[in-house]
């Protein structure tokens, strides 16, 4: 049975509502959304589908993505949300068995355009519908538990991904069996998140919005850009590229294991350092130490200096996602999805455009070196974006107020 405010099981409501968006992760970002990156290598070995053919899939996968966020900043009704993120749980498990039923190019492209559609619904409805639930019952407006999913989810695709290739299945048959698993992550997702109720006295206390100036989100979208350039190529690539490392055949489905498994605790810990430096200043931090990580495989290529790597990258992507996303709830709380569409506009933007190019250049070189270059100067130019917003923008000591106040 649906939870709901009179419940008498003593574990608090606002944990279930979290773990509704956590499972709703799971799905469809760990399985209908990531799972791809461990089987990349697999399809491409037992299909044909060549590096341009595995970077156009991850593009197309990250438009379906992008025209989702438009899709949800522009929708106001809280109903309408609610019915599409629950659709968005649907397509997830038709996204990936439908991954299994063919081995048309075009047709994987459909399906992976449907996957990305349904993580948007997770992403940013999910996390829309949360913060609604939390601010209208006075709850402490933190997203940490439900974007632990994302993390976890990476972990789990490539766990099970792993698990599947030593029984040696194929590529098919493995997603099958995820699309099964699917069905089972979709349960709680559904079941645990309320539906939205607008009553008179909770549209009475919805807290005011606070919306910066234009100045503002022109930089945060530019610096959220360059973020979502850096994110995507070892999001989409790391288990290729790790795998054609001299040495490290065998190792990338563990990277990118511990990748997801260090994004999971991430986000409480970034929720924790926000409150401290306020939010900016956590984002700068964040994006710094990925500029980083991303090198790491190209300054050294043992498996310590590559699994390093994908545990500094997880945990600071997933908290550049989590805080950005937090923060325009807090700036709007009572439209969020509106900011969160335009900033995951921007950050999706960006993730049509670098696979596609990355794989290309791949293709072209026979290496992902360049991308990887791109991807950290990207990422190190959205540090500086958000170091100027803190030196000259007022909006910075707003929000450094905003994320004090998430304490209470």
């Amino acid at each position: 049975m649906t939870l709901n405010a009179t419940t008498t099981n003593p574990i608090p409501q606002r944990f279930f509502v979290l773990l509704a968006g956590f499972f709703s992760q799971l799905l469809c970002l760990g399985v209908a959304r990531f799972a791809y990156t461990p089987l990349l290598p697999l399809m491409q070995q037992q299909t044909g589908l060549d590096d341009a053919g595995g970077g156009y899939l991850a593009a197309v996968n990250y438009l379906g993505y992008m025209a989702g966020a438009l899709l949800a900043s522009n929708l106001s009704s809280v109903t309408l949300k609610d019915t599409l993120y629950r659709l968005g749980l649907v397509l997830a498990v038709l996204s990936t068995i439908g991954m299994a039923l063919t081995e048309n190019v075009y047709l994987w492209s459909f399906w992976r355009f449907v996957a990305g559609l349904s993580s948007a619904g997770s992403m940013l409805l999910a996390s829309a519908l949360i913060l609604h639930w939390l601010l209208n019952h006075k709850q402490r407006a933190e997203l940490g538990i439900h974007f632990a999913g994302l993390g976890f989810g990476i972990a789990l695709a490539a766990l099970l991904v792993e698990f599947m290739l030593q029984a040696q299945f194929d590529w098919r048959t493995q997603w099958q069996y995820l699309a099964v698993f699917g069905v089972l992550l979709a349960i709680p997702a559904w079941r645990w998140l309320p539906k939205p109720v607008m009553s008179a006295s909770s549209m009475q206390t919805t807290i005011a919005d606070a919306p910066p100036g234009k100045r503002f989100i022109r930089l945060m979208l530019a610096s959220y850009f360059c973020a979502g350039y850096g994110y995507v190529i070892s999001a989409t690539f790391i288990v290729t590229i790790v795998e054609r490392m001299p040495g490290l055949a065998g190792s990338g489905n563990l990277s990118f294991i511990v990748l997801g498994l260090a994004a999971t605790p991430a986000v409480l810990l970034w929720d924790l350092i926000a409150r401290k430096t306020g939010y900016l200043k956590a984002v700068m931090l964040a994006l710094l130490a990925q500029s980083v990580a991303i090198l790491l495989p190209l300054w050294c290529s043992s498996l310590t200096a590559v699994l390093l790597s994908a545990a500094l990258f997880g945990a600071t992507f997933v908290g550049v996602v989590s805080l950005v996303l937090t923060m325009a709830g807090r700036l709007y709380p009572g439209k969020p999805a509106r900011l969160m569409g335009k900033m995951t506009l921007a950050y999706g933007s960006a993730q049509v455009l670098a696979p596609a190019l990355t794989g290309y250049l791949a293709s072209r070189t026979g290496y992902y070196d360049i991308g990887l270059y791109l991807a950290s100067s990207f990422v190190a130019l959205g540090a500086v974006l958000i170091a100027v917003l803190i030196v000259t923008d007022q909006t910075a000591q707003q929000l450094d107020a905003l994320s004090a106040a998430a304490v209470k």
